[in-house]
């Protein structure tokens, strides 16, 4: 017991601080989450986007194997969530929300300084990739799922150029692809924003905490909750062997796999109006959860 109390208070308990700082603000000072969320989505993330994407040390196999599997996951857990939820009989626009909520994990403001404290900066470069994958996933399938659920497919896959993210990967490649280097000036920039954007994003995820309502939809609740928490590493699990990885690679993407649904799916719900109310009690929820869920964890991937 003396352990896992350890565990989570050298791994998770500082990133439970920083969130609860911005649940107080927002306590306080009565403060609108919206503006600061836009900061976040149209600044923050298609830097840290460009940043982690440029610096990278992984190799371009390696690369393409935590992409694949990150991929993978995502699309067979999103299966498997729409099979049950369907049996269930979930009404299409909750639907929606139940998808984003199972499906995208908050693998950047929780689970980088997660797996960073756990596993250190070997594991991080790993857990950054990873991140990056599953950001480009909620930034292109996140966006079609958010807006199908009150718009038509065709007009959900054009909502994809409203999000700044995509610039930032696009921008990124062909830096990558050409060799360029991003000049001085340039670069301290993107990277001071990219530096924010993991504390602004914890902060943002406390402000949003005091908005959730979790007692409405017991059902859709359990469902998505169950799914991102236990299903999520348990699938990763069973699926890493297919892709050869192992040792700190392991250990980062099975910690990323099992974290709370993201912040960033509450951004989307808003902005595409898929039960923003429901979004943010899931991420409530999950995040309140993940000592019970991520300790044992951390104990059984050798923290």
């Amino acid at each position: 017991m003396s352990e896992l109390l350890a565990l989570f208070l050298n791994n998770l308990f500082p990133v439970f601080l920083i969130a609860g700082a911005g649940y107080l603000l927002g306590r306080l000072t009565g403060m609108n989450p919206r503006p600061f969320s836009q900061v976040v989505f149209y600044v923050f993330t298609p830097c840290l986007l460009f940043s982690l994407l440029t610096q990278n040390q992984v190799s371009s196999g390696e690369i393409l194997r935590v992409i694949s599997l990150a991929a993978a996951t995502t699309l067979l857990l999103g299966a498997l969530t729409w099979i049950i939820a369907r049996l269930l009989r979930i009404q299409r626009n909750m639907l929606s929300g139940v998808l984003l909520t199972s499906m995208f994990m908050n693998a950047g403001n929780f689970g980088l300084p997660v797996v960073y404290f756990a596993f250190g900066s070997l594991a991080l470069s790993y857990a950054s990739l990873y991140f990056v994958s599953t950001t480009i996933l909620t930034y292109t399938l996140g966006v079609v799922i958010a807006s199908m659920g009150s718009q038509s497919f065709l007009r959900a896959t054009m909502n994809l150029v409203r999000v700044p993210a995509l610039y930032g990967l696009i921008l990124a490649m062909l830096f990558i692809a050409t060799g360029w280097q991003v000049p001085a000036p340039l670069e301290r920039s993107i990277r001071l924003l990219a530096d924010a954007t993991i504390p602004s994003m914890l902060i943002l995820l406390g402000l949003l905490l005091q908005t959730a309502s979790w007692s409405d939809h017991p059902v859709p609740m359990t469902l998505a909750s169950g799914m991102r928490l236990l299903a999520g590493p348990l699938l990763t699990l069973a699926l890493l062997p297919l892709f050869g990885l192992s040792g700190a690679a392991r250990q980062a993407i099975v910690l990323e796999a099992a974290m709370p649904t993201a912040v960033t799916t509450t951004l989307l719900a808003t902005e595409f109006n898929a039960e923003p109310s429901f979004v943010s009690a899931v991420v409530f929820v999950t995040t309140i959860l993940t000592p019970l869920t991520l300790t044992p964890l951390l104990a059984y991937l050798g923290a």
